[in-house]
């Protein structure tokens, strides 16, 4: 199996959504800002085939998934939980304010969110580990309301290790809604279903496009699009341990993109042969061998400060540093979503255990995104006191300036303040 030796064609799988996209979710957004529940029903019926009576999940369902998924999950969750929230905590953000020597005070207080949306994609994208992710930072922000939504097909389940971990993070209220319809209810709300601030949770095409026309509405974690690795390696970097981190990220998807790049031509060709070696033995070989023809990519480097730099303008969703002490390699990092240093650090680690977040920014959006944290389920108020003696200090600064901009009530409003 090689690898493209370019990417030009990586580059281009960002596009655009398409038009048949864009206008089913624009028809959808619509009819239930218009008609709420009976529109919601109508596609969960439609589209996804569910007709049960219930559009939540029951108390009777919740206690028998604890009972389904048995003593092994449950730990294996909560060591998962553990980790994660080890990390997390140290993003936990406080009020401040400072107190002058002239009576003024001032500061900035950081309350939670009060409602939040949970999206979690149905049938083989069911992930007990998203949850986890999107739950946990906002639990330790304080959210008090945290409700989730999930397609469901015909027989109404949901799968049990995710109504377990939703449950275990205080998730009482689960909707079997998926798709557009879901991203429209908790945009707009419904006659049953409360507006809320924040929808985060990844989704399909319709729900990443949904999110984008709600968002103004409420806000969003972000749109992601197809996943993504780089690995950076060099001359002592190990070709199976490179060859198997790429098949992890390009089972996720034949739009997932696998990068090597390197500055060794037998580290490349070395991968090649482990590639086709280890594949074999993997469940998701068709979709690993598209994903890494169509989107699998070794580039060749002169050194490693190349490399980096390359990686920097790429801005990849998980980035993997194989080399001759990687820490060094830190500092010259810029742009990326989660950096994972050394060989003994693989993108799995965070998917689950590291405790670092795995819902990232994709599509070079790292540069300007961040990492699902703390920092997004809360908000900052700003908030300042003046006696009258320092006001008049500022008088006419204030005044001039509104005045330079046209704005004379704004200087009005101070002027009347000190007339006699």
């Amino acid at each position: 199996m090689r690898l493209h030796r370019d990417l030009t064609k990586i580059k281009g799988r960002q596009a655009e959504v398409g038009a048949d996209v864009l206008n089913t979710v624009q028809e959808i957004l619509a009819d239930v800002r218009a008609n709420g529940d009976q529109a919601v029903a109508k596609y969960a019926r439609e589209l996804d085939g569910y007709t049960g009576e219930y559009l939540t999940v029951t108390e009777d369902e919740l206690v028998q998934a604890v009972r389904n998924v048995g003593d092994d999950f449950m730990e294996l969750e909560q060591r998962a939980r553990n980790q994660i929230c080890e990390f997390h905590s140290r993003q936990m953000e406080k009020s401040w304010n400072i107190f002058e020597d002239n009576g003024v005070i001032m500061g900035q207080i950081v309350r939670p969110l009060q409602r939040v949306a949970l999206y979690v994609p149905g049938g083989t994208a069911a992930y007990p580990s998203t949850v986890l992710m999107n739950s946990i930072p906002a639990l330790l922000a304080g959210v008090p309301e945290i409700v989730m939504f999930t397609p469901v097909k015909a027989d109404g389940k949901v799968q049990d290790e995710i109504l377990v971990t939703a449950a275990c993070s205080g998730i009482h209220t689960i909707y079997k809604i998926g798709g557009a319809q879901a991203v429209a209810a908790a945009a707009y709300g419904t006659e049953t279903i409360p507006k809320v601030d924040k929808i985060v949770g990844p989704g399909n095409a319709y729900v990443a496009t949904a999110k984008r026309l709600v968002y103004g509405q409420v806000d969003i974690d972000m749109v992601a699009g197809p996943s993504e690795i780089l690995i950076i390696a060099d001359e002592t970097a190990n070709p199976k341990y490179i060859a198997a981190d790429l098949m992890g990220q390009a089972e996720h998807d034949a739009l997932a993109s696998s990068i090597l790049v390197t500055t060794s031509e037998r580290i490349i060709a070395e991968t090649e042969r482990e590639l086709q070696r280890q594949i074999g033995n993997l469940s998701r070989r068709e979709m690993i061998e598209n994903s890494l023809a169509q989107y699998g990519a070794a580039i060749l480097v002169q050194d490693l400060d190349e490399a980096i730099a390359l990686s920097n303008e790429i801005a990849p969703e998980h980035l993997e540093i194989l080399t001759e002490n990687p820490l060094e390699k830190l500092p010259k990092v810029k742009n990326a979503g989660s950096i994972f240093l050394g060989e003994y650090t693989p993108e799995a680690l965070g998917d689950y255990m590291s405790g670092t977040n795995h819902v990232l920014p994709t599509g070079g959006t790292a540069k300007f995104y961040s990492p699902l944290g703390v920092q997004d389920f809360v908000k900052w108020s700003s908030y300042s006191y003046y006696p009258k003696n320092v006001l008049a200090e500022f008088q006419d600064d204030v005044m001039n300036f509104a005045k330079l901009e046209g704005l004379d009530a704004h200087a009005n409003s101070v002027n009347v303040r000190f007339e006699e």
